[in-house]
């Protein structure tokens, strides 16, 4: 029989009997781990095997928590672990003794730790496991294998739910397969955030594989499913599933037979009402109106005469009515042959094309003005909007100097330069009449238009860093495009996001695609992450006419050859793109080190005439877009700003944010919150699906004269980054509102068309690109213009296009419209030795 390592094994077990035998009598009732585990039994148990009153049990490490293991064994003279086969070292046990008081027998008890690296060293190779041997003078006995196992639980679900629309009364499943994990996760399933319990609702059953199951879809059963899977280690959500539950219309009872009308015909209805359709239901099939001839019987008597006379005037109308129509088709199809019907500055036709307009170019002095000739020979055969004269300027939009186009006395038209400055509502609702846009969203806050020519121009819409520049010539000469760019609400545009997958820029519109393009424009928008391509996979993902997201550009990978193309900057990314449509940016993590930006912004009531006081902390994807939708939800909520936003760095660590609130006085404040800090789940921050994440501080003063509010409030991720903000304020006559300083008021026009869009005037930009174009044998050329302005990284792709200066005038344009500084760039212009430099004191008269 093998024994374990120690004096036993040198001395024989006799001689360890005789050495450290103990007489029964003397045996204390405590020990310690500088005791042998050995004890002499009296003669009257000498002859009974040891058995295991505890033995060990599988145990899980948590993180790097050593795990203990224990067992308790009566009567025995040694107990010992052995674990994987090996014996536990005796240095590495601790041992109690103690008598059990109802047969008088000596209990020993031997507990020993765990650790995490002792599991790692068999991993891979075996399940590490530990017993207990114990031993009398009548020989010995083993407990029971003790699994110790180290706990995780992955963060990807193998299966998570997906949304559905169901029919009143249908059964609903929907799957959930948690991570793996161990130990095994347990499930729970949420909708709108509640804990469902199948035992308080019968109409839930979730089944033994984890899937929730609705037996009758109700009304009240429309929301948004979660499936939780929590272990020791963590707790997992998936992503929400919406589940909308609609009702069909039913059509109720016909109602009785009419009387026989004069027509000898009776009939009879129904209505849809039973039930009314709902929430997308369907309207009900079938005839609501049923009509049927009356028996001879049944029918009124009339005079001959006069059902003759009705019967003629009534073939008569019908007969006029089909030669009018006859006539009217004829019209049509000759005017549609003829291409009398063109509108070349109505908006629908931008889905079809556009009209070829002869251009004219004014005099030197007036290079302001482009003088437009209609031409009205052109035609267009696939266009499908509403007519109007190309004469009548009624309906076009106007600029703040006049309107777009003027009429001349010799029928000519005169495009000015400046600021649009039409109806928004107008143009969305009637943008939104045609086919493709009638998803364009109606926020006329959140969007701008403008009808642009070859001159170019651009759109801004304020607060959000979104803009969109239409570079001279980037749409043909003879074309007058109606151009809209708006940023989308995530609750109206589902963007699906798969696995890791975030959100990091919003999703931005501009249109109508499908218009022909010379060039690329340029779409620049915020982003939220680090900047560093290493930690990311950022893809630009477009929708498509369907309505699906395709990706399109891999971010760091682009091709010159694609229409697509992306300067990534600190904040902003800026597309240049040949088509228009909607655009965001999707990126997944390639590791822990990825992080994204976080805004915390803190609000508060602005008056307050009770005890209790709210503090309100978003966590916001650090975009101004979003944090002007704040602001402007908080100026209605009659809050106030009550201290400079920070930002936080919050990395793919699958850790929850934690805020808490401290050092407040307690002789006059105390806070509501129950417990030491709330909390915001990891997949809450990371998916940035929700746009107004925030938690509620509720403090309450003793005394409604307690007007000072001094206290520290702690916003960080777990394991993670941190910000704090250092309180101090009067909650009573600090009552300015939301301050304006934080929200960087964009005063410039929404929309500028041609020369006064651009910082460069449109004769000095021609003669800038014509001198740097051609290639300079000393490379003072585009390519050290590009050098001088840190976009070398580019120069594959400026070498692409036709005219590379002007690409880099356009990305220059885009980045500085609103702090760029014309006399840099010509400073930039003297260095690389061009004497064009002095062209950028010409005035604008002379230009």
């Amino acid at each position: 029989m093998p024994f374990p390592p120690g004096p036993f094994v040198r001395c024989g077990f006799s001689a360890a009997l005789l050495l450290l035998g103990l007489m029964f009598a003397g045996i204390t009732s405590t020990g310690g781990s500088e005791h042998p585990a050995t004890a002499a039994l009296p003669s009257a148990f000498s002859d009974l095997l040891p058995h295991f009153l505890v033995e060990p049990e599988d145990e899980y490490i948590v993180k790097n928590k050593p795990v203990t293991l224990s067992c308790r064994s009566t009567p025995a003279t040694q107990i010992y672990f052995k674990c994987n086969g090996e014996w536990v070292h005796q240095d590495d046990h601790l041992i109690e003794r103690t008598v059990d008081p109802a047969t008088a027998l000596p209990v020993m008890q031997v507990t020993i730790e765990i650790t995490r690296q002792q599991v790692e060293k068999i991993f891979g190779l075996d399940e590490y496991w530990c017993q207990c041997v114990a031993w009398s003078t009548t020989g010995t006995q083993k407990s029971q294998k003790a699994y110790i196992r180290i706990a995780y639980l992955r963060k990807n679900f193998e299966e998570e739910p997906q949304g559905k629309e169901v029919a009143l009364d249908q059964e609903v499943l929907l799957h959930c397969h948690p991570p793996e994990g161990v130990p095994q996760a347990e499930v729970e399933w949420q909708r709108n955030e509640d804990v469902l319990d199948p035992l308080s609702d019968p109409n839930f059953f979730i089944t033994p594989d984890n899937n929730l199951v609705i037996k009758k879809a109700r009304l009240l059963d429309t929301g948004n499913y979660t499936c939780v899977a929590k272990n020791i280690v963590a707790r997992r959500k998936s992503n929400s599933a919406t589940v909308l539950v609609y009702v069909d219309g039913g059509w109720s009872e016909w109602s009785k037979w009419s009387a026989c009308g004069a027509d000898c015909s009776m009939w009879r209805s129904r209505e849809c009402s039973q039930p009314s359709p709902g929430t997308g239901g369907k309207d009900c099939q079938g005839l609501d109106l049923q009509s049927m001839n009356c028996t001879n019987e049944q029918c009124p008597q009339t005079v001959s005469g006069a059902e003759d006379v009705a019967l003629y005037v009534g073939m008569v109308a019908v007969a006029l009515c089909l030669t009018l129509l006859l006539i009217v088709v004829v019209l049509v199809y000759r005017r549609k042959k003829e291409g009398l019907d063109a509108d070349v500055a109505d908006s629908s036709i931008l889905t079809t094309g556009f009209q070829p307009m002869g251009i004219k170019p004014s005099k030197p002095e007036n290079s302001h003005l482009l003088t437009i000739q209609p031409d009205l020979t052109t035609t267009t055969t696939s266009y499908q909007g509403t007519l109007r004269s190309r004469h009548d300027t009624a309906g076009k939009f106007s600029m703040t100097n006049g309107p777009l186009l003027d009429p001349l006395p010799n029928g000519s038209h005169t495009l000015h330069n400046g600021k649009l400055n039409s109806d928004t509502t107008e143009f969305v609702s009637r943008l939104s009449t045609q086919t493709y846009f009638k998803t364009l969203p109606r926020d006329v806050a959140n969007t701008s238009y403008g009808t642009f020519n070859f001159l170019g121009g651009r759109l801004t819409i304020p607060n959000t860093g979104i803009s969109l520049l239409i570079p001279p010539e980037a749409i043909p000469r003879g074309k007058i495009y109606e151009i809209y760019l708006t940023v989308q609400r995530k609750e109206d545009l589902r963007l699906p996001l798969a696995g890791c997958q975030t959100l990091l820029s919003p999703i931005v519109s501009c249109g109508p695609p499908g218009v022909v393009l010379s060039r690329p424009v340029i779409l620049s928008m915020d982003h939220c992450f680090d900047s560093c391509l290493d930690n990311w996979a950022v893809r630009l993902k477009k929708q498509n006419y369907e309505g699906a997201w395709e990706d399109v550009l891999l971010m760091g990978e682009e091709l010159v050859s694609e229409p697509y193309y992306c300067q990534l900057e600190a904040e902003t990314c800026r597309l240049f793109t040949e088509q228009l449509g909607t655009f965001a940016l999707v990126g997944e993590s390639l590791h822990m080190g990825a992080a994204k930006r976080l805004r915390l912004v803190l609000f508060s009531d602005a008056y307050c005439s009770t005890l209790e006081y709210n503090i309100r902390v978003y966590c916001m994807d650090d975009t101004q877009d979003v944090f002007k939708e704040v602001m402007q939800m908080e100026r209605q909520l009659g809050g106030r700003l009550i201290d400079e936003p920070h930002v936080l760095l919050f990395k793919d660590s699958y850790h929850n944010l934690r805020l808490s609130i401290h050092d407040m006085p307690q002789a006059h404040w105390r806070s509501k919150l129950l417990a030491g800090y709330q909390e915001i789940p990891f997949y809450h921050i990371w998916n940035g699906s929700q746009r107004y994440l925030h938690c509620t501080f509720t403090l309450e003063r003793l005394s409604l004269s307690t007007c000072e509010l001094t206290c520290q409030l702690c916003v960080w991720q777990v394991e993670g980054e941190g910000q704090s903000f250092a309180l101090d304020f009067n909650i009573a006559k600090d009552t300015r509102g939301l301050d304006s300083e934080f929200l960087l008021m964009d005063s410039n026009a929404t929309a500028l068309a041609g020369p006064s869009a651009f910082q460069i005037p449109y004769l000095i930009r021609q003669k800038i690109c014509g001198s740097l174009d051609a290639p300079c044998p000393n490379g003072a050329d585009w390519r050290m213009l590009a050098q001088r302005l840190k976009l070398e990284r580019h120069m594959s792709f400026f070498a692409s296009k036709a005219s590379p200066t002007s690409v880099i005038l356009d990305l220059w344009e885009a980045q500085h419209f609103h702090s760029g500084n014309i006399n840099q760039l010509a400073t930039v212009m003297a260095d690389i030795g061009k004497q064009e430099a002095m062209i950028f004191l010409v005035s604008d008269g002379e230009c």
